[in-house]
């Protein structure tokens, strides 16, 4: 029976991986656990996973080259998650390595989460339930709806035309910036990001973390926003410049921001951004939600399945050079030596 390393911190383990997905694995397959409440180093991953034939990786497990050179067995690394950037997908190619990763079943909860600080900004509903339970007096202050407000959402992926269609059911005005996309909603504008970041009361980054969308949010873009407008970000910390949107903040700028992610460790919040009194943080759970988590935990079992069987999984990133999977029947002639 082929051997699967599952990499993610005991403490972390129900909550992203969870009692079914485990079970499903077992049943095709001899399984071993991280044994600690915390991510391994290289070094110690490599120790623990000798002989596995996958290693199936939490959300910020990293896989630098060494860890490929140093696991001759392993012929499969599947994140069970979106994000790979912790992954060196080069080196793993070089060494006939698959790297997986799993789709996005965060949508829905993403996007609600967007709507409920969109709508915690908007009545300032969390400052009257912590003056009500630290027993201090908070005068009413008005608030403001969502209908008739302007979104805009910067990015234009699968959360964004969820988000989309909530946002218009609010009655929102809903404007994307998105270069490389193809708007198909009718009640969505398709506009430049100068033009949204102009007009929008609620700017919602949603955008891919590339190096091209590396501090796409600077001192500039905050400055083009509209003046009392709300910044929400529930895409990757790394869009960001945290000193520019603290200023922006402190300036008054902007009246309110949200944040799910940020630049601290496992994609956390700036912790002196957190403490700002119109900053709504959470620790990076707008996909935290048992749909979420288990569609990702169920869909990660079905690829090692797959590949165990002598299939291609549906996520793989680099097929054509994982010529490791010969050992499950997977045929030669599909696999293409990596060029130099």
């Amino acid at each position: 029976m082929n051997t699967v390393f599952i990499s993610h911190p005991q403490n972390m383990l129900d909550r992203y991986f969870g009692d079914n997905a485990i079970a499903a694995l077992r049943a095709f397959s001899d399984v071993r656990f991280n044994p600690e409440h915390r991510e391994l180093d290289t070094g110690e991953l490599i120790a623990a996973a000798d002989g596995c034939d996958a290693i199936i990786a939490y959300r910020q497990t990293p896989a630098p080259g060494a860890l490929f050179g140093a696991l001759p067995d392993l012929a499969a690394f599947v994140r069970c998650a979106v994000d790979i950037s912790t992954i060196d997908v080069e080196a793993a190619s070089a060494h006939g390595v698959l790297v997986t990763r799993a789709s996005a079943g965060f949508v829905p909860a993403v996007s609600e989460w967007v709507i409920a600080v969109m709508l915690d900004l908007a009545r300032g509903t969390s400052a009257y339930v912590a003056a009500y339970h630290r027993s201090e007096p908070r005068a009413p202050a008005m608030g403001r709806e969502l209908r008739g407000a302007t979104l805009g959402v910067i990015g234009y992926g699968q959360i964004s035309r969820y988000l989309c269609d909530l946002a218009c059911a609010f009655g929102m005005r809903v404007l994307v910036a998105d270069p490389y996309a193809t708007i198909d909603q009718t009640a969505v504008q398709h506009v430049a990001l100068e033009a949204l970041l102009k007009e929008s009361d609620y700017v919602v980054c949603l955008a891919p973390s590339t190096p091209e969308t590396a501090n796409l949010m600077n001192a500039r873009t905050f400055a083009s926003m509209k003046a009392g407008a709300c910044f929400i970000n529930a895409a990757r910390g790394e869009l960001v410049d945290d000193a520019a949107l603290l200023a922006a903040l402190e300036s008054g700028h902007l009246a309110g921001c949200a944040l799910d992610v940020g630049r601290e460790a496992d994609q956390m919040p700036s912790r002196i951004l957190a403490r700002h009194p119109n900053v709504l943080a959470t620790p990076h759970v707008g996909g935290l939600t048992p749909d979420a988590t288990q569609h990702q935990a169920m869909e990660t079992v079905a690829q090692v399945q797959a590949l165990f069987r002598g299939h291609m999984p549906v996520g793989a990133v680099n097929a054509s050079h994982a010529t490791r999977l010969r050992k499950f029947g997977h045929d030669a002639a599909s696999f293409v030596p990596l060029k130099d």
